[in-house]
């Protein structure tokens, strides 16, 4: 049985603790925090906790991966901390590097993707309402038929009240006077008032005749700028009268703003990526959609496809339908699910094929996450099949002009997102073009996986000549470096201490070169320079720390003289590094050389004091 309250109690850790979230959030696969300082977070120690299955970090925000299992870890990480509370001012802007990138993107997804369920839901009931009336089961003249159609229109005529509140939350100002602001712009007062024949004027200025319902940057810049004004007001206001006065001038001033610009420019930006996308449509044509569902397995990987999410959600609601992002999602969701149930046809690895079964039905119902971490994104074979069959669905839904009527991710129990009511062949093509993905997916992958085997690793290096040569190569973990040995139990770091990310020993260095432990692949030189982890020729994952928070030097005063997937012999320099520099910025240069995959060994501490590189630091005798 899962430990959902472990996974989140670890995850909550590794984060950098509850001061350091400064909200958090999820999806249908991940844990989306938004931390105060992204230094504190140590992505490394989260890869490799139960229950994680990757992670990504941009600007300030940091995605655990956790899959189908993720409401139930957000559940239990509730109970940990108060997350997500309202504050009378904004969190302090993260420390570190600023991405401005990173940080639009981290501000679309907090506004948006709360959004999806809510339109999702409705627009997958009112595809079924549709598609129940096109097959004659039942009238748009009954009751029963206006009262679903009626709630489902209302989640996209009200779209501005519900952005409003997500972008609240996202900049803590008041969320009722933003949803009231959002209110304001589709009352039917003000509706009939933009509509007044001839036009009407505030001030002498004429407004826009804009029909605000099912808008939603609009209401995102409204409540952007109510957000300052609020801010403002709060600096001087007495408190006496704040609790009626701040919302007086946000009203005030804010509405008419709304009105006379912020409103029409909000309408213009939509209509503008509308547009722009389109344009992109028309120009490649079917060959677009072909070609965003080969990219979206790196897309989503890194969580750029998010960035997406504005503009299907705005095509939606204007022209009414989107045809780039939702059909190839299509495409590739299913291929992921495909190609995994290939994988567990194939494979004769037990926890694999638990694994691809899982994840390969995930996908085919549209949730991508477990089978892009679990399976695609760990067998090179897999990657190409999804690509490939990805691309192949692309180009028949493009090559059909597939429309989507409902902005979430496409699989088996949302094809009535596809339903036309003016086309009914529409949804016929969108299943053509699954079932021609999930038959691709499956055969490619089927046929191209392999099962690894030490013969077929092509970084291993040769093996020992004798027995003797053999038992000493998977037996010895040499020192890396020249000075002084410790127990990994002194290292004033709990990750490293407490033995998180596994078993091990410390070096104090006193010089400043980092030679290769044993025989092996280097599998990663971070990019912040401060840390590599290497594979050895008996299997043993080593990572070796040099100093701690150093990440927070982003690379300066270290020389990788490595790079990743490069075979070393022990003894190879791998790195320098400015150890004086190092230690006069007020850094603790204690380098930790851990195990990893500890749970697979019987490890021995063999050196203890003063020690040279080349020195045996472990021993490691392999668990039967």
């Amino acid at each position: 049985m899962k430990n959902y309250k472990q996974t989140a109690s670890d995850v909550l850790r590794l984060v950098g603790g509850e001061k350091n979230v400064v909200q958090v959030e999820h999806c249908s696969t991940r844990l989306r925090f938004t931390l105060a300082d992204t230094s504190k977070a140590d992505a490394a120690a989260l890869k490799k906790t139960a229950g994680v299955m990757g992670v990504i970090s941009s600007g300030p925000q940091c995605q655990v991966v956790i899959g189908n299992d993720v409401i139930e870890v957000y559940d239990e990480l509730l109970k940990l901390g108060t997350f997500n509370a309202s504050q009378a001012a904004a969190p302090a802007a993260p420390k570190g590097k600023k991405e401005i990138g990173g940080i639009i993107l981290d501000y679309m997804v907090g506004i948006f993707q709360p959004l999806v369920p809510a339109i999702a839901g409705a627009g997958v009931l009112k595809a079924l309402m549709v598609l129940l009336s096109t097959l004659g089961l039942m009238s748009s003249g009954d009751i029963a038929y206006k009262v679903f159609v009626g709630v489902a229109d209302a989640a996209l005529y009200y779209l501005p009240v519900m952005v409003a509140f997500t972008t609240a939350t996202k900049f803590n100002c008041n969320k009722l006077v933003s949803v009231a602001l959002a209110a304001a712009m589709i009352h039917p007062s003000v509706s009939a008032l933009l509509a007044t024949e001839g036009g009407a004027y505030f001030l002498g200025i004429k407004l826009q005749n804009i029909a605000y319902g099912g808008q939603v940057f609009p209401a995102i810049l409204t409540v952007i700028f109510m957000s300052f004004i609020e801010k403002w007001a709060n600096k001087w206001c007495p408190k006496a009268i704040r609790v009626f006065f701040v919302p007086m001038l946000c009203f005030g001033i804010g509405f008419p703003v709304a009105l006379v610009v912020l409103g029409p420019l909000g309408y213009n930006i939509g209509a503008l990526l509308t547009t722009v996308i389109l344009a992109l449509y028309n120009t490649l044509g079917w060959l677009a959609v072909a070609l965003l569902a080969a990219v979206l397995p790196f897309m989503i990987s890194m969580g750029m496809h998010k960035a997406l999410v504005p503009y299907a959600v705005a095509s939606i609601s204007d022209p009414g339908f989107e045809m780039l992002y939702m059909p190839a999602s299509l495409a590739h969701n299913i291929s992921e699910g495909g190609a995994c149930l290939g994988v567990a046809l194939k494979t004769k690895d037990e926890n694999l094929r638990a694994t691809a079964i899982s994840a390969g039905i995930s996908g085919l119902f549209g949730i991508t996450e477990p089978a892009l971490y679990g399976v695609t994104l760990q067998h090179k074979k897999v990657m190409m099949s999804v690509v490939a069959s990805s691309f192949i669905g692309g180009l028949f839904v493009g090559l059909m002009k597939v429309k989507a009527f409902v902005a979430m991710g496409p699989g088996l129990a949302g094809m009535a997102m596809f339903v036309d009511p003016d086309n009914g062949k529409n949804i016929l093509w969108a299943a053509v073009g699954l079932v021609i993905s999930v038959v691709a997916s499956f055969a490619l992958s089927f046929f191209l996986y392999k099962d690894e085997t030490p013969a077929e690793d092509e970084t291993a290096a040769p093996a020992p000549e004798t027995a003797a040569d053999a038992a000493a190569a998977d037996s010895t973990i040499s020192s890396p470096l020249q000075g002084k040995a410790i127990a990994l139990e002194e290292v004033k770091d709990e990750v490293f201490s407490q033995k998180i990310l596994g078993d091990g020993i410390a070096v104090v260095p006193e010089k400043g070169e980092l030679y290769a432990p044993a025989d092996g692949v280097i599998e990663s030189v971070f990019g912040t320079k401060h840390a590599i982890s290497m594979k050895t020729n008996a299997g043993a994952e080593l990572l070796m720390h040099i100093g701690m928070d150093t990440v927070k030097r982003d690379g300066k005063g270290f020389d990788p003289q490595v790079k990743d997937g490069e075979t070393v012999k022990k003894g190879q320099l791998l790195m320098k590094f400015d150890l004086d520099g190092i230690k006069a910025d007020g850094y603790d240069v204690t380098t930790p050389i851990v195990v990893t995959n500890a749970d697979e060994f019987t490890i021995k501490t063999v050196a203890e004091g003063a020690v040279v590189p080349g020195a045996a630091l472990l021993k490691l005798e392999a668990n039967k």
